[in-house]
């Protein structure tokens, strides 16, 4: 991530930003983000819970093939069963929910509800659906051959290299650097010329906004259209490369690849505590120039870098965050399901992310169109398995993710040894109070008819005065409260054993009446 390179990309992306209208064919093709969910949610539920009666592969029971689009809009002998954006007229939708007892399929089990919300989410969205393969034609078919040679020429797999940069014999504005002369040569072709140089108002304004996402101050576009030396403008992108904010507006961009978000979302939409820490983490990355290999390493096994200083293994360890971010079903049940789920995700977000290519997609079967086996996808799948990306602890029914320790071997060796202190600290404390009650107990229980004797001299009544009288000496409130109520009980208690119950009741009413029970608690 050296700065050139940012600079380019920046202006790359200010003079692409206009496009053409999309054709007609293109607006009725499913999106991108409807062939995902109909790839990772769809397919599968319609492989496991239908395909075994309903392919042209295996069996077509009631004329009904759900293996191709074309077959599955065009019905059984029953008639139509998917009506795009309205799940209630779908009969697939109503034979799913079991609701009608003449029309459940599967025919054996209810699928699991999670299932059932898939197909009405994607009856719902329009049953996008990006099988082209004609009805019948699936069984036939021996499967596609990948060429991995000619896979390798995709963009996002070929190396890094410098292209040669064209000559501009007559340039219509002066070539600064090389990316003008690139610039100009695709407008030359396209029989365009280059629009006139901005003012210097205009440019500082285009670079701040760009750069930092904020607008100049009055003071730098006054400095900046009064400096007339030749590298004003270049010391200007210094200034605004070095501030806090162009990390900030720059690593959004990346936070959006890596799913970025404060918590899982999801139906258990759990706080993710410590997820400011690797977006702290991306700004830095920008801001401090991180080499881009050492950006992408430290995400995906930062974990596994050597690092001696104390910084740099903070930093790698916050960057295997990327592996945890990103939506994920915490409260599923089935715990090897849960945890093929998020290696899925992991494997997804880091073929899009990295390679530009929807990993994903191989889970089931092989790639589609890029150069990916559903063997690779599980060869990739064994090594994110051997990552510990679940802990161990639940919350009632929701799993967690796995965190990092940042403690240095040197704070964790301080935090033992302070632990074993404070150990120690609290048997002297439980051996004192034991102690202490101990002797408090038997000096009691040695002067146990000196407190009944007292005791039978005073009044129930009586202040902390008249008590203090009868000891002797100065006692303290909370004491005497204790022994004038212990002494009390004892000698009513020791009244009750000596004296006859018809004489004395304690109740005042007038004896023991029949069916009762007089208790007292020692």
């Amino acid at each position: 991530m050296v700065r050139s390179l940012r600079l380019t990309g920046s202006l790359i992306i200010a003079l692409c930003a206009g496009g053409g209208l999309a054709s007609t064919k293109a607006a009725e093709a499913p999106s991108a983000k409807a062939i995902e969910f109909f790839e990772k949610q769809v397919r599968p539920v319609l492989a496991n819970r239908c395909y075994e009666c309903h392919s042209a592969a295996k069996k077509i029971k009631g004329g009904l093939a759900l293996d191709t689009k074309e077959a599955t809009l065009k019905g059984g002998e029953a008639g139509v069963v998917l009506v795009p954006g309205d799940p209630e007229k779908s009969k697939l939708i109503e034979a799913v929910r079991y609701k009608n007892q003449d029309l459940q399929m599967p025919p054996k089990s209810v699928m699991p509800e999670s299932e059932i919300r898939v197909l009405e989410e994607w009856v719902k969205m329009g049953a996008p659906d990006p099988r082209m393969e004609k009805a019948g034609a699936v069984a036939a078919k021996t499967g596609r051959v990948i060429d991995i040679n000619e896979g390798r020429k995709y963009w996002s797999y070929a190396p890094v290299a410098s292209p040669e940069v064209p000559k501009i014999p007559h340039p219509a504005v002066p070539i600064r650097n090389p990316i003008d002369a690139f610039v100009q040569a695709k407008l030359a072709e396209k029989g365009l010329a280059p629009a006139e140089p901005a003012d210097k108002a205009t440019l500082i304004r285009r670079a701040t906004f760009d750069l930092t996402g904020l607008p100049p101050t009055p003071a730098e576009v006054e400095a900046f259209v009064k400096d007339i030396a030749p590298d004003a403008f270049d010391r200007v992108i210094e200034r605004l490369l070095s501030t806090q904010q162009y990390g900030e507006r720059w690593a959004r961009h990346w936070l959006d690849v890596a799913r970025y978000a404060d918590s899982n979302g999801m139906d258990e939409n759990v706080a993710l505590g410590n997820a400011w820490r690797y977006r702290d983490y991306v700004t830095r990355a920008f801001n401090d120039n991180k080499p881009y290999d050492r950006f992408v390493i430290e995400q995906i096994a930062g974990d596994l870098l050597p690092n001696n200083e104390v910084t740099s293994r903070e930093e790698a360890l916050t960057a295997t965050g990327f592996l945890v971010m990103g939506a994920k079903v915490l409260a599923e049940p089935d715990m090897r399901k849960l945890e093929m789920d998020v290696i899925d995700e992991q494997i997804d977000v880091m073929g899009k992310a990295f390679l530009a290519s929807t990993l994903g997609c191989a889970r089931c079967h092989d790639h589609k169109f890029d150069p990916v086996l559903q063997s690779d996808y599980y060869a990739l799948a064994a090594i994110f398995r051997s990552t510990k990306s679940l802990g161990d602890d639940r919350f009632g029914a929701l799993k967690f993710w796995y965190e990092h320790s940042l403690a240095t071997p040197a704070q964790l060796e301080a935090k033992k040894a302070y632990e074993a202190t404070v150990t120690a600290k609290r048997k002297e404390v439980t051996a004192f109070v034991a102690k202490t009650r101990s002797g408090i107990k038997e000096e009691l229980q040695s002067h146990a008819a000196d407190y009944l004797s007292a005791a039978a001299e005073l009044d129930m009544n009586a202040d902390f005065s008249e008590v203090e009288k009868i000891a002797g000496k100065p006692v303290q409130a909370k004491v005497l409260e204790i022994i004038q109520t212990a002494c009390a009980l004892a000698l009513i208690s020791l009244m009750l054993y000596v004296t006859s119950k018809d004489l004395f009741d304690p109740l005042g009413r007038g004896g023991k009446q029949d069916g009762e029970e007089i208790i007292f608690a020692e």
